[in-house]
């Protein structure tokens, strides 16, 4: 998924070097993120997860409910995020109503793929 067309008019960049977080499990969720360039991983509970490419959102849950982060995102390689605050976000929603969707389908992908990894536990 890309929509960085979006973000074109004044992006808010954040430079993260390889091996360094975006953010931690835990920290303030405020902010999501467009990957622009570079790669990076999701982790969660010390497992990678994803593993992020050009265009890929991250850290949508902490703009549309705040709380702490429910992951770490580390930079495999230099990395440029768009930074999305909660102003930006809801004008891309009242504007370009895809823009929700796609964030709606991230969510819902991130969700399913969580549930399959979990393991159901057995009766003692």
């Amino acid at each position: 998924m890309v929509f960085f067309e979006l973000f074109a008019n004044n992006p808010d960049i954040v430079r993260i070097a390889a091996g360094q977080p975006l953010f931690s499990e835990g920290d303030d969720g405020h902010r999501m993120f467009v990957l622009a360039t570079g790669t990076a991983e999701v982790i969660v509970n010390n497992r990678v997860v994803e593993q992020l490419q050009h265009g890929n959102i991250v850290g949508e849950m902490g703009i549309v409910s705040s709380g702490p982060r429910s992951a770490t995102v580390v930079a495999t390689s230099d990395c440029e995020f768009v930074a999305i605050d909660e102003k930006r976000f809801n004008y891309l929603v009242q504007q370009t109503p895809f823009f929700a969707t796609q964030v709606m389908r991230v969510m819902a992908e991130r969700l399913r793929a969580v549930n399959q990894m979990v393991t159901p536990v057995e009766d003692i």
